[in-house]
């Protein structure tokens, strides 16, 4: 006997666009990716981020832009 599949749990207050629709969780990891990315530029000048190595800061740049990128390029559709 299978057990039924539940659906992964979505936070309510998130908006359709971000749990419901296709490409949901996608569209999660680029914002997400997005947030990081400005917050690690934003917190730069202080301590603790300013003894992270450029590059350290540059790939997380460059790792935002190609999620981004590959998002607009090739959405996650229907099956």
């Amino acid at each position: 006997m299978r057990l039924p599949r539940l659906p992964p749990l979505q936070p309510a207050w998130l908006p359709a666009l971000l749990r419901d629709l296709p490409g949901a969780g996608q569209r999660r990891r680029a914002c997400l990716l997005a947030a990081l990315a400005t917050a690690v530029v934003v917190l730069r000048p202080w301590p603790p981020f300013l003894w992270l190595p450029g590059w350290v800061v540059g790939l997380l740049l460059l790792l935002t832009v190609a999620d981004l990128l590959r998002w607009l390029w090739r959405p996650h559709r229907w099956r």
